[in-house]
């Protein structure tokens, strides 16, 4: 009796990349983001395209008819104009303060929330409420009902002790503009710097305090070193956004006072002079550095990924 071998059942070939099998299942994958993507071009890359030309133009909305090509005039307009250049050292001052402060006051809060507590959910929700604001409504509820030399809160708690009554806004305007964004930013950085702190390793912990590491130290050479992607994603965000910022600044101080930063200058070289041109210079200035730091941003975002995974 001899025995029947049977030959293995060739594998069928897998279909190379460049196949029109392939080709179509891919492009059937991406349909349905391609309405998405075409919106987005046209929201915001033809806008964005458009003022790049202006930008190389002498063109001021009262005169259409005087327009001509300058070439590079508006950027080294705006970066030799003693009042761009104030503005440009104002956003840079406000952002990098409200950054730093929103930081520090989110990681303490952090630290608080990261400890278990009776009522933790309902502080949590209390303290992310000032995010949710819209951005104006934040700066006319700081206007309005705390800086206020009349009827404000500050100066009807001063006025209990005996306190002077100052006009915030007039005073001390650039500091009343950072108070508001960070009371604004401060959830945002402290949500950040949350989930940095509960994805920590609870066994690494658990060593350290086994080998007598009191808490200052386990801040010190666990936490913080854990926390350093958090920290940059949080201020590289947080960046981005206040660079931008219009609404503070336009709410409060209308730009008077020393105040006014590069977006609130775009938008009195376009809305009140009328400077086409130079306006969209400023504002192709302030979207390359938002690129910029974006591109920071993206980076910490992917490492922070690539750990998660490692670590998974």
């Amino acid at each position: 009796m001899t025995a029947t071998t049977t030959a293995p059942t060739a594998a069928p070939p897998a279909s190379a990349p460049g196949a029109p099998g392939t080709r179509l299942r891919a492009w059937a994958t991406r349909a349905p983001l391609l309405p998405a993507l075409v919106f987005m071009v046209v929201v915001t890359q033809l806008p964005f395209v458009a003022t790049l030309v202006i930008s190389f133009f002498d063109w001021n909305a009262l005169y259409p008819d005087a327009r001509r090509f300058t070439g590079l005039d508006n950027y080294r307009q705006v970066l030799t104009d003693a009042d761009l250049r104030r503005s440009v050292g104002t956003t840079i001052l406000l952002s990098a303060t409200v950054v730093l402060v929103s930081l520090v006051l989110g990681l303490l809060l952090a630290l608080l929330l990261d400890r278990r507590f009776k009522g933790r959910g309902l502080v949590r929700t209390l303290l992310i409420a000032p995010f949710l604001v819209v951005p104006v409504a934040a700066a006319l509820l700081w206007k309005h009902v705390l800086y206020n030399p009349e009827y404000g809160l500050l100066n009807g708690l001063l006025s209990y002790v005996g306190g002077p009554q100052p006009d915030w806004i007039s005073t001390t305007p650039l500091l009343a503009v950072e108070a508001s964004l960070i009371w604004q930013w401060t959830p945002f950085m402290m949500l950040i710097l949350l989930a940095g702190l509960q994805s920590r390793d609870p066994q690494q912990i658990e060593a350290a305090r086994v080998d007598g590491a009191g808490d200052w130290q386990v801040f010190v050479h666990l936490t913080l070193p854990h926390l350093r992607r958090y920290l940059e994603l949080g201020a590289l965000l947080g960046s981005i956004h206040i660079v931008q910022n219009f609404d503070a600044v336009f709410t409060l101080t209308s730009g008077g006072l020393g105040t006014a930063n590069l977006p609130y200058t775009v938008y009195q070289s376009f809305y009140q002079a009328h400077e086409n041109g130079l306006a969209s210079a400023a504002g192709v200035l302030v979207v390359l550095g938002s690129i910029v730091i974006a591109t920071f941003a993206l980076r910490v975002v992917s490492s922070l990924f690539r750990e998660e995974v490692s670590r998974a």
